[in-house]
């Protein structure tokens, strides 16, 4: 290498407001300040790195002294008028009382003193204050011109003083073009593809770029394909992105370890490769709208392959995929295994289900659902041809011919039949595509009362079942149970119905009355015990710490302690009435009110407060309080 090569980013660094890339809201705002001769007294130039700043600092110092292109721009520090100063190694109060004394010198040629302040951020709070007087008030020859990429540390009465400009990034394209122009000055060739490659590693700072294209040239010569480019900047090239993807889309699990096996063989940072895996699904996202190409940064090539491989995936696949890769990028930076990390995500992605399978499994629950309420209407339906099961107490069955007069009125005889009650025999099979028995309100009918036989009082009946709570009740006759009734045509079966006692005639049922609240408290912990066996153990756990307060009627009311357990026993409220009744005999509606726990009150206090009601409670302690006045330390 010779011994006057200079690097790219020096040799074409800018000498003019035109040839500053990507930043002409800055550059017309001072090409038009110096033409109409409105220059200021101070400048701030924001911004992330290589975008310009120092740059265009220099340029504008050229054009308001009217330096010729002869001097060097990284040689106008050494005239008189133009002062560069390091903020982030002459960051002192000593350096800004030196650079006051120079500020007082006129400028020995030209019309300004240009004083480019770098890195201001890194000056301290006193070398700040220091210069806040000489900013606010400069001799009429300085400018001052500050360049820092975190503004937000200067402090707020240096930002009120200058004209702030904010430099943004630069594009992948106009890099692009930058790299494409020098290349052909300096007679490199390089194809499109790989420019993009030092284009997004760059991320926005030109400066940056061309370093990397001076590193290329170093590795490659002036003939640079794209592999030794992939090679030399180490970087990951697209054709592993879409290997990645590929692995993915055919679920190929070994074809992917194999992948990951050659990256970390090549010596590629998994954390890098996963940024540019994030952005290729975030590329492959936008492909699929097709209507937002721009927004991918890559050549045209590229980009119709996008819109190729992102018709084969789904968008809500590819925003899983996004999510996936973005929590492993946080993930993967504390583990110690990060490869086996990377291989479990690619595991992740190939074995995840796909959207499309998702909702052909979805469909498919909707249409067996479907066809299921289908067949329940299909049942219903031909359950509904069938004659319905009679109330023999309220609906009798239809007589027959014989037992109906000419006149339409019914036989004595058949009147008779219709009073008695058929024989209910449990042991009897049930017959085919018969419904269960059903339970009969216990309702004595007026007509059975008044054709109560005296003779039937002696005889002996079957004592009718009980239901969990201990009510009893009687068995209709029902399809395919009763005995002397036909499922074929509905009508009774003489020969097989005995007479039976009607429900009237049945003995009344006992009332269980409470005379007080002392019923209850005796069988509460018979109560607890069905709550532990029956109940959730959460609202068994409440009804322990309960106080019984009262009883009013059917109503018992007892204090919790937390509003929790008050809506917890107001949900299970019908379970807590049938486990009473079966305790105490009666349905009683349990309410809870909240009542705050003394004990809590007291910690609630005051140290304080809680003195003066020690003092009240023992006339000894307050006798020696009067008398030696003593006073609580806290």
């Amino acid at each position: 290498m010779s011994e006057n090569y200079r690097a790219l980013t020096r040799t074409y660094r800018p000498h003019t407001f035109d040839d500053i890339v990507s930043q002409e809201h800055v550059s017309s705002t001072l090409k038009n300040a110096i033409k109409q001769n409105r220059i200021s007294h101070a400048y701030m130039f924001c911004g992330p790195r290589g975008v310009g700043k120092t740059t265009m600092a220099r340029v504008l110092a050229r054009a308001v002294n009217e330096i010729g292109d002869d001097v060097d721009g990284e040689s106008l520090n050494q005239t008189l008028n133009i002062v560069e100063m390091d903020a982030a190694s002459n960051r002192k109060i000593e350096d800004v009382r030196q650079l006051k004394d120079v500020i007082r010198v006129p400028p020995q040629n030209g019309r300004y003193k240009i004083f480019i302040i770098d890195e201001v951020h890194m000056l301290t709070k006193e070398a700040f204050n220091a210069l806040l007087k000489t900013l606010e008030e400069p001799p009429a020859h300085a400018i001052f011109i500050f360049a820092t990429t975190e503004p937000h540390k200067v402090l707020p009465t240096i930002l009120s003083r200058v004209q702030r400009f904010d430099f943004k990034r630069i594009s992948v394209e106009e890099i692009v073009s930058r790299l494409k122009e020098i290349c052909r000055k300096e007679q490199i060739t390089i194809d499109e593809e790989s420019l993009h490659v030092i284009a997004k590693k760059a991320d926005g700072a030109l400066r940056d770029a061309l370093g990397l294209m001076d590193q290329a040239i170093a590795f490659c010569g002036t003939t640079i394909s794209h592999s030794d480019l992939l090679q030399a900047l180490n970087v990951t090239g697209i054709e592993q992105l879409f290997d990645f993807s590929s692995a993915i889309l055919n679920r190929d699990s070994q074809s992917g370890l194999l992948l990951i096996d050659a990256l970390m063989r090549e010596g590629a940072d998994i954390q890098e490769f996963l940024v540019a895996l994030t952005e290729h699904f975030r590329n492959l996202y936008i492909a699929r709208d097709g209507q937002n190409l721009r927004l991918i940064e890559a050549t045209d090539d590229t980009r119709s392959r996008y819109v190729e491989t992102a018709k084969q995936f789904t968008s809500d696949d590819l925003m899983r995929m996004m999510h996936l890769t973005g929590e492993a990028q946080i993930r993967i930076k504390d583990v110690q295994q990060p490869r086996v990390h990377f291989e479990m995500l690619l595991l992740k992605l190939i074995h995840m289900g796909r959207s499309k399978e998702l909702k052909e499994i979805l469909n498919g629950l909707e249409r067996l659902k479907k066809n299921s309420g289908n067949r329940e209407v299909t049942t219903e339906k031909a359950e509904s041809k069938h004659e319905p099961v009679r109330d023999l107490e309220k609906s009798p069955p239809t007589p027959d011919k014989e037992t109906v007069s000419s006149k339409g009125e019914q036989k004595p005889e058949a009147r008779a039949a219709e009073r008695q009650t058929p024989e209910v025999k449990m042991d009897q099979p049930q017959e085919a595509n018969t419904p269960e028995p059903q339970k009969a309100t216990k309702v004595p009918t007026a007509q059975a009362t008044e054709d109560r036989a005296p003779e039937m009082a002696t005889e002996s009946r079957p004592t009718p079942p009980a239901d969990d709570d201990g009510d009893v009740f009687s068995l209709k006759p029902s399809l395919g149970f009763a005995r002397g009734y036909s499922s074929s045509n509905g009508k009774a079966d003489d020969t097989d119905v005995a007479e039976l006692p009607d429900t009237a005639r049945e003995e009344p049922e006992t009332t269980t009355v409470l005379k007080g609240v002392e019923d209850v408290e005796s069988k509460w912990k018979e109560f607890l015990n069905r709550v532990k066996d029956e109940a959730p153990q959460m609202l068994y756990f409440q009804m322990l710490r309960v106080q019984i307060r009262e009883l009013k009627g059917s109503e018992l009311i007892v204090a919790a302690d937390s509003e929790f357990a008050t809506n917890l026993m107001q949900e299970n409220q019908q379970l807590l009435s049938i486990l009473m009744k079966r305790t105490v005999g009666i349905h009683i509606r349990i309410k809870a009110v909240v009542v705050q726990n003394k004990e809590k009150q007291k910690e609630s206090i005051s140290p304080y407060e809680r003195f003066k009601e020690l003092q009240r409670k023992d006339p000894h302690l307050k006798t020696i309080v009067e008398l030696f006045g003593a006073e609580l330390e806290y």
